[in-house]
């Protein structure tokens, strides 16, 4: 394996990978720096890590950049995947054929389990995105997880932009931002309780435009749902949505066939598609330049139930 590519799952769209300043760093190879040695960080500070991975781009740049950490050794760490039960087919296929091909160990806490014994209810509006705290804490406690890798970027909601790059959690799994650690000249501490464990951002300081160009330039393959696609979809919100079993659409929302894409993928009856032409890296790179919106705030219908949806359920546990 070549540590600069990344594992057998790379594959490029259109072959882009970008250019490289001949006697200085890019912005990429300093953001790439950090991430790398956060993964280092944790390897040395931390007894049991695991990567939350939903084979979403954030996720898969995580993991990219996971292996760079540790090549030619392999990555130090098991997946954990929040199954809701209603993933994008596509997602799910991406998921186990970069599990298989890199022979990783992955962990699946399905919420259709939680659901079927009673733990927790299915919601009337059929979104399970905020059912997936408990069964991420059971796994987390389970399998005495430690530090728990995750994906989130400070640019995309307000919530997270208070995140620290090691983020405390208590014996609940519950987020005070008072508790929160300043993190001067990169030196991150990682001390917690028994019971405690510490979720880490690795992607922290980077933007949904810097992963986008980063996926670019290591030619990192993706879900074929991130590049325009014909599919069937239904307004509901402001928002096309796919239907599926999760309850949509309803009567009066007509289906049609739109040519869309996926800036962010998560629970069916919660993320939206976007109207879109772009087929490349470089087409998907070319329409963020210019977007006024965040990626969860054009298409995550979870994050408009309040001003605090996403911090309140981070205080519960949440990613």
């Amino acid at each position: 394996m070549n540590p600069r590519r990344g594992g057998p799952y790379t594959a490029g769209r259109d072959g882009t990978h970008g250019t490289a300043r001949p006697h200085g760093l890019t912005h990429l190879d300093l953001l790439e720096s950090e991430s790398v040695h956060i993964f280092r960080e944790v390897a040395g500070e931390f007894e049991r890590p695991v990567i939350l991975f939903s084979g979403g781009k954030d996720s898969i740049v995580m993991l990219h950049l996971a292996l760079k950490s540790f090549a030619p050794a392999p990555v130090p760490f098991a997946l954990l995947h929040v199954d809701t039960g209603h993933n994008f087919p596509e997602v799910i296929a991406y998921r186990d054929r970069v599990v298989a091909a890199l022979g990783l160990r992955l962990e699946v806490a399905s919420v259709q389990e939680f659901i079927d014994n009673g733990s927790v209810r299915e919601r009337p509006d059929g979104t399970r995105n905020p059912l997936q705290t408990v069964p991420l804490l059971d796994a987390i406690e389970r399998h005495r997880f430690d530090a728990v890798f995750g994906g989130g970027r400070r640019d995309e909601e307000k919530a997270r932009a208070k995140e620290r790059v090691f983020s405390l959690r208590d014996e609940f799994g519950g987020w005070d931002p008072r508790r929160q650690r300043p993190e001067l000249w990169q030196l991150y501490n990682g001390r917690h309780a028994p019971g405690e464990h510490v979720r880490v951002f690795p992607l922290s300081n980077w933007t949904e435009l810097d992963v986008w160009q980063y996926i670019a330039r290591e030619a990192i393959e993706l879900p074929s749902i991130y590049y325009a696609h014909e599919r069937e979809v239904f307004r509901r919100s402001g928002m096309w949505l796919a239907p599926g079993e999760w309850g949509g659409p309803r009567d009066g929302e007509p289906v049609e066939k739109r040519r869309v894409r996926y800036r962010t993928v998560g629970d069916m009856s919660c993320t939206g598609a976007v109207d879109s032409a772009a087929a490349t890296v470089a087409d998907v790179i070319a329409e963020i330049a210019v977007s006024r919106l965040t990626e969860r705030g054009a298409t995550r219908a979870d994050d408009k139930l309040s001003e605090a949806a996403m911090e309140d359920r981070k205080r519960e546990g949440y990613f």
